[in-house]
């Protein structure tokens, strides 16, 4: 699998789908600092993205994956990516829509319109908690894709 980097809001569900793909239990745990989950998963506080002034950590840290993941949750409502972010990443930069089974379609459908507005080359549909989307994500990940 290709080594990945979350990026996204706090609460947005980059841990829970990080522990989905894992296998492991999915339990609540704040991300306080950076973390590696099985070896090829970067997990960021949502902080880093909130807050302007630690987008350079985002920025720093994304050199140790291959792909940039941004995810937004769909029932969240609000954005934080900015138009073109994923460019200041020069890597591939896919995008992960988060807790579909929580939310109606119309949410979904907006929360892909930021992921693409942000730069997202690909969009999947994942829920951590059901495990919607959660194989085809990976195997996604484990493909060998041009981009």
């Amino acid at each position: 699998m290709k080594s990945i980097i979350f990026v996204g809001t706090v609460g947005c569900g980059k841990t829970t789908l990080s522990q989905a793909m894992l296998g492991e239990e999915i339990r609540y745990q704040k991300t306080q600092s950076v973390l590696v989950r099985g070896q090829r998963i970067l997990d960021t506080p949502g902080e880093f993205l909130e807050r302007l002034d630690k987008r350079g950590a985002l920025m720093t840290t994304s050199v140790d994956a291959d792909v940039i993941v941004l995810a937004c949750s769909a029932i969240e409502g609000r954005n934080m990516f900015p138009p073109g972010y994923s460019g200041g990443f020069a890597k591939e930069c896919i995008g992960v829509v988060t807790k579909v089974d929580l939310a109606d379609e119309d949410q979904i459908k907006y929360a892909e319109e930021i992921l693409r507005l942000a730069g997202a080359q690909r969009i999947f549909r994942t829920s951590g908690i059901t495990g919607e989307g959660v194989k085809e994500f990976l195997d996604y990940l484990s493909e060998e894709n041009d981009v």
